[in-house]
């Protein structure tokens, strides 16, 4: 069966087909590239919208995982994976509080709902601390990807020192994965989700 990778940035098909020639080289991508999907979901996903997406996915090749966390909810209506629901299912068994950052504020109500709903079916209350990191994504939105990076890195590593009972680290959004590799010194973990939703999108095929 194909996986089709619904994406609303055109870094991400590099980034995934990088991540399959790890994990399962020769296994082949259908990626579809929407940026304007985003650019209208940053204003609310009107009916118009949620119909459209849906479309896409119930049309799209095999099994649909969307990298976008804000489109998120909208495709997993539609059958779709959610990028960020293993990352979350990862969090959820980890113990101590989770610091989750993200640098899009429409990413911020679908993410905190589902590491939320993870908990719960955990069984596992936990505090949640939001870190907005909206003045970075310009950056992203420029393609300074590595700026990009070492931005979330930096702020991330400022607000962890002040956060002693922290058991772990989210980076809500896709596009953050890059700053993992710079905060693997800490001794907490820091969970990114491309790699987690590609391998959990894999075992389904």
């Amino acid at each position: 069966m194909t996986l089709t990778l619904l994406h609303t940035a055109e870094a991400h098909r590099i980034t995934f087909d990088t991540l399959r020639d790890r994990i399962a080289p020769g296994r082949g991508l259908h990626h579809i590239v929407r940026k304007d999907l985003l650019d209208r979901a940053r204003h609310g996903i009107n009916d118009v919208l949620r119909s459209e997406i849906a479309t896409l996915i119930e049309t799209a090749p095999g099994l649909t995982l969307c990298t976008c966390t804000t489109l998120g909810p909208v495709a997993a209506d539609a059958g779709a994976i959610r990028i960020d629901q293993p990352m979350m299912q990862a969090a959820a068994a980890l113990p101590g509080d989770i610091l989750m950052a993200y640098c899009l504020e429409s990413t911020l109500a679908p993410s905190l709902s589902l590491l939320e709903a993870e908990l719960a079916r955990a069984d596992r209350p936990a505090p949640v601390h939001p870190l907005p990191l909206n003045a970075l994504w310009p950056l992203f939105e420029a393609g300074e990807t590595q700026a990009f990076a070492i931005g979330i890195a930096a702020e991330i590593r400022h607000v962890a020192a002040q956060l002693p009972g922290l058991g772990s680290i989210v980076l809500a959004q896709a596009s953050m994965a890059g700053a993992a590799d710079l905060l693997r010194d800490l001794s907490i973990p820091v969970l990114a989700s491309p790699e987690l939703a590609l391998c959990a999108a894999l075992s389904r095929l």
